[in-house]
């Protein structure tokens, strides 16, 4: 009888989304995806998003799912215990396009395929793949899965989660625990390490300064036992989207992420607007993730990180019309540059100045189009 009890206690809690994003790295996705299913949080989904990838990615996460294919996790992995052994299969799931997704997909297949879960998997309903045509970014690739849940409408947050990344088992249910008790009122992170690392901090909480534009990962570079005295739970104003739960609440209040971000910055307009918007944003240091950072852009020191990063940057801080933190990054640039010359970095000196000119054309042609249509407004209602 109390086993009973604790069953319907446990199966009465909101269900969650976790959208997982996927570009050509398969296989870290179902690393991922072998830590996910694990969770003792008894009531989630799982959505996976190809952003068109090159390599088969799908055809290879749908042969994993049916049980014909695993990865090789290393022996001396520290982590290994977190994805390893390979989960029982075959794994039902349902494959939509990006159209089919957005209308909600097909409720009568997925109800047909919850009772064949097979024993060691925690969630009850199949994976969702959906192959979004094109790719999409780091945003727009989100949005589909996200369209996705709020067209079913049978759900309370959803996980956005890098797929370069493996979780504890515990790691949802204190997320979800802490946004029960706290509301829906806000977004909520946890704390990130390397997964190089697997004792170092990556993310753990963050910072956004207005009057000089930047963010910081606190406790960035720390190791767990340096640490004293952290509370379980912090208010901060920003959080990175490797990792990220947002009630439906604030989806309705704040919308989806901007889509003009290819990559990088989405996360900061994100919590910027939430923050702005006299919403919360929390820290909660014991739900706890490890992070293989950089791998889905070629390295924290790439052409692509540095050209993206900077170009969206200058987006943010003209768009939400931060001037002094975009003086800031002008000046500051003049350390930088020097910094990359003397390491014989130049690529990384025009990835940025490519970058930062971007940036200032893009805002100038979303100024353009606003006028036209305020223009054409003022014609038409005249």
């Amino acid at each position: 009888m109390e086993g009973s009890v604790c069953k319907s206690i446990k199966m009465s809690l909101p269900k969650i989304y976790v959208i997982i994003l996927n570009y050509n790295s398969w296989m870290d996705t179902i690393e991922c995806l072998e830590s996910v299913l694990r969770s003792d949080y008894p009531n989630y989904q799982v959505i996976v998003v190809d952003n068109n990838s090159s390599d088969n990615s799908l055809e290879y996460l749908k042969m994993w799912a049916e049980g014909k294919l695993n990865i090789f996790i290393n022996n001396d992995n520290p982590l290994k215990n977190l994805s390893f052994p390979p989960l029982s299969k075959p794994i039902p799931y349902v494959c939509y396009t990006k159209e089919e997704a957005e209308k909600g997909g097909n409720r009568e297949l997925e109800n047909k395929l919850k009772d064949k879960i097979p024993e060691g998997i925690t969630t009850k309903y199949p994976i969702i793949f959906i192959q979004s045509g094109d790719n999409l970014g780091f945003a727009t690739g989100n949005n589909v899965g996200i369209r996705y849940a709020l067209a079913k409408n049978d759900f309370d947050s959803i996980i956005l989660l890098n797929n370069d990344t493996v979780i504890k088992k515990d790691a949802i249910s204190i997320l979800m625990n802490t946004k029960l008790k706290f509301g829906d009122e806000g977004i909520y992170g946890g704390r990130i390490f390397y997964y190089s690392d697997p004792k170092k901090i990556w993310y753990d909480g963050g910072k956004f300064n207005e009057w000089t534009g930047r963010t910081i990962h606190l406790n960035l570079g720390k190791y767990i036992y340096e640490l004293k005295n952290v509370p379980v739970v912090k208010e901060v104003n920003f959080i990175t989207f490797c990792y990220v739960l947002i009630p439906k609440f604030i989806l309705n209040k704040i919308g989806l992420l901007d889509e003009s971000y290819f990559m990088y910055v989405e996360d900061l307009d994100y919590s910027y607007n939430v923050w702005r918007s006299g919403y919360k944003l929390y820290n909660v240091s014991i739900s706890e993730i490890w992070h293989k950072v950089g791998t889905s852009s070629g390295g924290e020191f790439s052409y692509f990180s540095a050209y993206h990063s900077m170009k969206n940057r200058v987006k943010f801080l003209l768009k939400n019309k931060i001037l002094f933190g975009f003086i800031f990054l002008i000046f500051s640039r003049i350390v930088t540059f020097a910094i990359y010359l003397k390491q014989g970095r130049v690529y990384l000196l025009k990835a940025q100045i490519r970058g930062f000119l971007d940036g200032i054309n893009d805002i100038l042609h979303q100024i353009k189009i606003k006028h036209k249509i305020k223009q054409l407004r003022q014609t038409i209602f005249k």
